[in-house]
């Protein structure tokens, strides 16, 4: 089942809302040793594969709240301004709910395999001159102005679906994270866990909080900076907004939980990408690594206190928000190119060295 039928009684739904659900949520929860080498003794990291749902990316989990709406509510059309995954998403679900779905994305700001998405499940994709931002105003006044649905996460129950993965990290590990780590884009996600977390203690399912440590991209921080970035850059995609929608929120996150919002570098972010498909064995897009990269940087810099021996391990969870094959130019650009040889046994076990 989805997670509106999985957590029905923390979200707002009725008899009248139509689920329109394509199995999302229950993604896998992994062990990652190698990160908790990293980390230091006395740590267990875990990484919430978000790139497991149905369309390759945590926001699976809104839409199937904000479309299920759309549709309660009689609208016919939904739109969304997008970097990749939020036009793949919607156009999924508005597929399934059987409505129109547009969707505005910056022109040459989107990878090949989030583009390939939307166009392939029909949905009206437009390409303005501009960044994510500029993109977003124009769908907040077209959505304004005519009878179609903002799916963005400015609406609220983008956010409500997104809490889920919260839930689920509880009810796996059996208890709460210490830390919870997540790249910061659009800033809907570190809102979204957070709420689920408060909500879930609130409901007596767990009796404490975790710390909510986000990390944006260095070239897109505007909320490490303190400032919107007019013209941001990163090879993380996903992340790459100069304004972002849930920038209050994110910080309410922050300080309530009394963790922190930093920023990692292009270089940190490809060294934490390659780490994890090379060293752990999961493959995600590079704004998922964003939050391992984050990691990697406090540990360096000695912000994980030391575990001790003897007592239970701290557990961190890194949530990984999309799938490596949204943007598979990006796995080619940065990684040699295979050799070429013969069709025969000699040459493919000398270039095998074997």
């Amino acid at each position: 089942m989805g997670v509106i039928e999985r957590y029905k009684e923390f979200l707002p739904v009725t008899e009248k809302t139509p689920v329109i659900s394509i199995e999302e949520g229950d993604t896998p929860l992994i062990k990652a040793d190698p990160i908790a080498e990293i980390v230091g003794p006395g740590y267990n990291v875990w990484l919430k594969y978000e790139g497991l749902n149905p369309t390759g990316s945590f926001k699976d989990r809104g839409m199937t709240m904000a479309v299920s709406k759309a549709v309660e509510e009689g609208s016919g059309a939904v739109a969304c301004a997008s970097t990749g995954n939020t036009s793949a998403s919607a156009a999924a679900y508005a597929v399934r709910a059987k409505i129109k779905c547009i969707v505005v994305i910056p022109e040459g700001a989107i990878a090949l395999g989030k583009l390939a998405q939307a166009l392939i499940h029909g949905a009206c994709v437009i390409a303005v001159k501009g960044n994510f931002d500029e993109a977003l105003k124009v769908v907040i006044e077209l959505t304004d102005k005519y009878p179609v649905t903002l799916v963005n996460s400015i609406n609220p129950y983008r956010i409500e679906g997104q809490k889920t993965g919260s839930f689920e990290i509880c009810d796996k590990l059996g208890f709460v994270p210490d830390y919870h780590v997540l790249p910061v884009g659009n800033a809907g996600n570190i809102t979204a866990y957070w709420k689920g977390y408060k909500e879930y203690k609130g409901a007596g399912k767990i009796d404490s909080l975790p710390k909510m440590l986000g990390f944006q991209a260095a070239g897109s921080a505007p909320i490490v900076d303190g400032h919107p970035i007019e013209d941001p850059k990163t090879i993380a995609t996903a992340i790459k907004i100069g304004n972002p929608a849930s920038w209050k929120q994110a910080e309410e996150a922050r300080d309530e939980s009394e963790g922190l919002i930093d920023k990692v570098t292009d270089d940190e972010i490809l060294e934490a990408y390659k780490f994890l498909a090379g060293k752990v064995g999961v493959f995600a897009e590079p704004a998922s690594a964003a939050g391992v990269a984050g990691v990697f940087k406090k540990a360096r810099e000695g912000f994980f206190p030391p575990g001790d021996k003897g007592k239970k391990p701290k557990n961190i969870v890194c949530v990984l928000t999309g799938h490596g094959l949204k943007d598979p130019d990006r796995a080619i650009k940065c990684l040699e190119s295979p050799p070429v040889v013969d069709a025969n046994l000699e040459a493919v076990v000398e270039a095998a060295g074997i």
